[in-house]
């Protein structure tokens, strides 16, 4: 289970294995690069061994405090910290942690085991348990490696994955035999195998009391301080912080606050295709004029169509899950790239789910049916569309994904139709889509990725922002207004800008090769998800078969086949 871990962490490898007990743990060093930081971390004193994925931005505070309260260090990272903390204030520590993490910790005396998982999900934890073992990794594969779990394809879980843009909440997975431990939860294991979960934190959204005296410029200026703020945590490491430069606001934002704070000799990276069908396959323009204008150490990384191809496998490999996105493939060859000058970048990954950057947010602005608006707008397909496309034993009990959204609707708070829309896409979209692709496809290259817009401070500063301030100036309006205090206005007043693979979008040649092949393999056929007729649908004209999100159909149908066949499954 390590070893299938090596590329997340390259630096150091260990495992501690006690009674009915092991944990083991593959090393990214960047706070603490001794060995005394070296995991899994036993604490013989507190009777405490730990396995943690991320980084707590506040542990020399953390530390300090518990300092003061008698304890003593014998490392200098955040590993300790969390130990430490755990011991002091319980599986209530997670509250006072800024930060991205995954961890377990076995307590010696007790035999019990806490397993958490930072607010946005931004590092994974999949587990399996049934009544006689619990399984935990930071990748499905790694669960899959034990041989040990139920392997067949989870229908509700496919529903997800066809209707809701490949969001697959947790704690579901495409495999049945594998859960996901949700974001912002606390899952404490007692000995004999029960547990408890606890969900510690979630933005609140709406207005505070006072908050209608806020004028525009006042929500700006807030705006911008916590975001000041949010990208200065993220410098914490001891190795050099570069940044994914993309060329929109996000990104330069980024690029340009911590040039204001004095950082000298940033590293800063971008990432382009080659062109096809009419469509630009780069943002360099952008990209080089930020660099420019603050005198960045710029790497400008194009990537040709035969090397596209070339890593399309490694890419899927990389996916803990099936992901359509196509800029998963831009995202692993810029980690590549990214990882031979530094181990730490920050990216923008967040901002349009925090401040409302997305095109399906204005029309639910007012509506008296909110969960139609935003099925219409960001669901790939209707439920009754997919019972024609999938065959008949793989159809879900219900229109599972219609009914998640509207679920989440119908909690309390979000009284506004586009808060209902930023809440579910902070709280579940955001967390499997855009972060998981980044975390995988960074840690596929023993590269840390943070994200300043997922500060849970600054979130939780969004969630009251009015929506009518978001969606000025088609989208982000508020964080265009703090950028425009920061970076050239060129950036801001562009049209929005995605990470473009045009290739995959518009599947021809040997593209259109290779998804025929895996989808008229021996394997896809015995295995039977999609109807026939249905794929050759789309085989017949893929350019045709667009979902509303600008997705290819062909390329979702074909991707989740080709992860299924990489797992061998």
């Amino acid at each position: 289970m390590a070893a299938c871990l090596e590329r997340r962490g390259p630096d150091g490898a260990g495992q501690v294995v006690r009674g009915r007990v092991g944990l083991g743990h593959r090393r990214l060093k960047i706070i603490d690069l001794t060995d005394k930081a070296e995991q899994p971390m036993v604490d013989p004193e507190l009777g405490l061994t730990i396995a943690f994925n991320g980084c707590i931005y506040n542990y020399p505070e953390l530390r300090q405090e518990l300092s003061g309260l008698g304890y003593r260090f014998f490392s200098h990272g955040d590993t300790e910290v969390i130990l430490k903390a755990y011991h002091a204030w319980g599986r209530d520590c997670v509250k006072r942690f800024h930060g991205m993490f995954a961890f377990a910790i076995h307590e010696r005396d007790s035999g019990r085991v806490l397993l958490a998982r930072d607010r946005f999900g931004i590092k994974p934890l999949y587990l399996s348990q049934d009544e006689k073992r619990l399984y935990i990794g930071s990748s499905l594969q790694a669960i899959l490696r034990t041989g040990d779990v139920d392997t067949s394809i989870d229908r509700e879980a496919l529903h997800h994955y066809m209707t809701f843009h490949a969001v697959v909440p947790p704690p579901l997975t495409i495999v049945r035999g594998v859960r996901k431990l949700p974001p912002a939860t606390t899952r404490l294991i007692e000995a004999d195998g029960s547990f408890t979960d606890e969900v510690y934190w979630e933005a609140a959204f709406g207005a505070r009391p006072g908050d209608e005296k806020l004028s525009s410029n006042d929500w700006r200026d807030l705006v911008l301080e916590s975001l000041k703020t949010a990208v200065a945590r993220r410098m914490v490491a001891d190795v050099p912080v570069g940044v994914l430069l993309s060329g929109g606001v996000d990104s330069s934002l980024i690029v340009g606050l911590l040039a204001e704070a004095g950082q000298a000799n940033l590293n800063t990276f971008s990432i382009g295709f080659e062109d096809a069908n009419g469509e630009v396959g780069n943002e360099f323009e952008f990209s080089d004029l930020i660099a420019r204008h603050y005198g960045t150490e710029h790497h400008r990384i194009f990537i040709p169509g035969s090397e596209l191809m070339e890593h399309l496998p490694g890419t899927i490999q990389a996916m803990s899950e099936p992901m359509v996105s196509y800029d998963n493939v831009g995202f692993y060859l810029l980690s590549r790239e990214v990882s031979k000058h530094i181990k730490v970048v920050q990216s923008g990954q967040g901002a349009d789910e925090v401040f409302g950057g997305y095109h399906w947010y204005p029309p639910m602005v007012g509506s008296n049916d909110p969960l139609a608006a935003y099925s219409g707008a960001f669901f790939d397909r209707s439920d009754a569309t997919l019972r024609q496309q999938i065959s008949p034993e793989w159809h879900a009990d219900g229109d599972v994904s219609r009914d998640f959204v509207a679920r989440h609707f119908a909690q309390p708070g979000a009284e506004n139709p586009v808060d209902k829309a930023l809440r579910v896409d902070a709280h579940v979209m955001l967390v499997d889509d855009p972060v998981k692709r980044v975390d995988n496809m960074t840690m596929a290259w023993g590269l840390e990725a943070r994200v300043p817009f997922l500060d849970h401070e600054l979130v939780e500063l969004a969630a009251r922002v009015p929506a009518s301030e978001k969606l000025k100036q088609d989208g982000k309006g508020v964080l265009k207004e703090a950028a425009r205090l920061v970076i050239p206005h060129e950036v801001i007043d562009r049209k929005k800008g995605y990470f473009p693979v045009p290739q995959l979008k518009y599947i021809s040649g040997p593209y259109l090769d290779m998804v025929r092949d895996t989808l008229g393999s021996e394997a896809a056929r015995s295995r039977g998800l999609f109807r026939q007729d249905y794929l050759d649908t789309l085989f017949a004209a893929p350019s045709d078969h667009i979902t509303p999100l600008r997705g290819s159909e062909l390329w979702q149908v074909s991707l989740l086949e080709m992860w299924l066949q990489q797992q061998g499954l």
